[in-house]
């Protein structure tokens, strides 16, 4: 019984990697296509349609893309601002996708930040945020309580010269688990989130109320507990002087007393931690 329950769950793994992979494919074949005047809508666009000829029904969240400024959600007050606009890109100028499709039953959500052309500073950003990668995955495996970690990256940011643009998402959270999602042959979406995840995140909020958790990773009280077993999509944000970097990427929890195995990233070949690695290697 025992090892069955293993193989279902790395299969079940093997299918979030998957779908995780892909988006971030998503991710890399949009980038290379980016040109000047092309708009956040555009780029949006395109994410949409490479992921639906690849079989992609239903979404966590519709893609996102942000340009310049925005990158660093500059002036971001309301919801709708995060949504994307008619910003043109530019030579030099900065860039997030964000997507979150769900992939036979299976969910990513991911962010890949990118730069048209040079760019110095963004590179400090996106090479600074791998120490972030390895403090989260430290304390969450010293089972620290959500709320303290995210403390914690916020005050590297700070000790880095940086802004902490999680803050400007809905409830300021640092990361929010994810699930698989019933398949259907498509599924509706409300203000760019499909309903089936939208659901799927509200009863994990109303079990996890009852149980004293909470499915967001926020810097409020309801995250004042040690980290829930499952997936939780992490996205740390920099931000410096109208530029913004991150990367999101699934965390894996479990209830193992191994500490290696009580946390860990679903993947380590992802396009931010390939970077990090020749960085090393070229220095």
């Amino acid at each position: 019984m025992a090892s069955r329950v293993k193989d279902e769950r790395a299969l079940e793994l093997e299918g979030f990697r998957q779908a995780q992979r892909l988006a971030y494919a998503c991710a890399e074949a949009v980038a290379a296509r980016l040109q000047p005047g092309v708009t956040e809508r555009e780029a949006a666009r395109m994410q949409r349609e490479w992921l639906r000829e690849r079989g992609v029904r239903d979404w966590l969240h519709l893609p996102f893309a942000w340009f310049g400024d925005r990158t660093a959600f500059t002036g971001f007050k309301v919801p709708l601002q995060f949504f994307p606009t008619g910003r043109p890109l530019e030579p030099g100028m900065p860039f997030i996708l964000d997507m979150a499709p769900v992939y036979k039953g299976f969910t990513a959500d991911i962010g890949y930040s990118g730069c048209l052309g040079p760019n110095p500073l963004h590179d400090r950003l996106l090479a600074d945020l791998e120490v972030h990668r390895g403090l989260i995955l430290r304390e969450v495996r010293e089972r620290r309580p959500l709320r303290e970690i995210y403390e914690d990256v916020e005050r590297l940011m700070v000790r880095q010269g940086y802004a902490n643009r999680h803050r400007a998402y809905p409830f300021g959270v640092l990361a929010h688990k994810v699930d698989r999602v019933a398949e259907r042959g498509w599924s509706p979406h409300v203000f760019g989130f499909g309903t089936q995840s939208l659901k799927g995140l509200l009863s994990d909020a109303m079990h996890g109320h009852r149980g004293g958790w909470s499915p967001l990773w926020s810097p409020y009280r309801f995250s004042g507990h040690p980290p829930q077993p499952g997936l939780w999509a992490v996205e740390p944000h920099l931000g410096f002087r109208g530029t913004g970097v991150k990367f999101e990427e699934i965390l894996v929890v479990t209830d193992s007393r191994d500490p290696e195995q009580s946390a860990f990233w679903l993947d380590d070949d992802l396009p931010h931690v390939r970077s990090w690695t020749e960085e090393r290697v070229a220095a």
